[in-house]
């Protein structure tokens, strides 16, 4: 094979990470030649299987480090950009990561004539009082006064395997008294599956998404935080009672935990700001198309998925009985 006859090469930001390396598989699956661009390329050899031999390359980079992008998408047809944080750490702000990094990918896609999808987050808001919000705001802002072609996708909350909310809760599950519905748990969300968002993905590489098109991904149905714990706990055959916090003790608790050294943080302020705000697509996005719906993807629902891996948090895991003949 010649190398004018190579399939097109793609380079994926962030290709480890939750989203990403469903992004990843969905791209392998049509044929892509694949560079997955991420900082620790040893904690990223799971990917190549996903492929065939010599399909998958992982090279190092860091969106804070712009000459390690330039060297990342040298050649590549297509940029994806999967990258984002929930919580910032060290050097790992939001500002550097979300918003930096973002332009920087943009900046580097351009200059090698490549097209760009960028993930982004319902929620995005230049004006929001939380900073992971403002920065994918800022970040979208920037991409589309650089690469105005770039195709942007907003997904709600995602579950999957890998996940860190339903995959969070139904831990606590396990040795928690109650479950924490902050601010009373009546904040919306519309939970889309991580492989749904992949495959949005690989259409937009593709070419049959729009060019300069901003989507709104959602799953078929809206639930409140409520509902998405009494869910989980139905999945997982516990029974914890969900006690309410208001959004000012949940924001202090946050606070204090992140002057803990050392200890994962069971949340923070910033996300506690983000649970003020419904997480769902807007009415805009669904008259005009900009949906999965819209671009011929019906998505899946919660209950169909959710057990395939909360399993192991059942009291006996997947030998948990489920009714009286187990």
């Amino acid at each position: 094979m010649t190398l004018s006859n190579l399939p097109p090469l793609v380079t994926v930001f962030g290709g480890s990470g939750f989203i990403g390396r469903h992004v990843v598989r969905s791209l392998a699956k049509r044929g892509y030649r694949i560079r997955v661009a991420v900082r620790r390329p040893d904690l990223a050899g799971f990917l190549q299987p996903l492929g065939n031999l010599g399909q998958i390359s992982i090279v190092q980079a860091n969106v804070r480090y712009r000459n390690s992008i330039d060297r990342a998408v040298e050649g590549a047809q297509h940029v994806v950009n999967c990258v984002g944080i929930l919580t910032a750490s060290g050097r790992n702000t939001f500002e550097a990561v979300q918003e930096f990094g973002a332009r920087a990918i943009a900046e580097a896609a351009r200059g090698v004539g490549a097209s760009l999808t960028h993930i982004s987050a319902l929620g995005a808001d230049a004006n929001s009082p939380s900073t992971y919000a403002r920065t994918k705001a800022r970040a979208e802002a920037a991409i589309h006064s650089i690469k105005p072609d770039a195709i942007i996708l907003r997904p709600s909350i995602v579950f999957g395997p890998e996940d860190e909310f339903f995959n969070k809760f139904a831990d606590m599950s396990r040795t928690a008294p109650f479950l924490p519905l902050i601010g009373g748990g009546n904040t919306k969300f519309q939970p889309v599956y991580v492989e749904d968002i992949a495959e949005a993905v690989a259409r937009s590489v593709d070419g049959k998404l729009k060019a300069g098109t901003t989507y709104e991904l959602g799953g078929p149905e809206v639930l409140s935080f409520r509902e998405c714990l009494e869910t989980t706990l139905s999945v997982i055959n516990r029974k914890k009672a969900l006690v309410s916090i208001p959004f000012g003790l949940a924001s202090l608790i946050g606070s204090i935990a992140s002057l803990v050294p050392l200890v994962k943080r069971p949340i923070t302020a910033d996300q506690v700001t983000l649970l003020k705000s419904d997480n769902v697509v807007s009415k805009q996005a669904e008259a005009e198309g900009r949906t999965l719906k819209g671009i011929g993807l019906l998505p899946t629902l919660l209950v169909s998925v959710l057990p395939s891996y909360l399993v192991r948090y059942r009291p006996q895991g997947q030998f948990t009985g489920s009714g009286k003949a187990a």
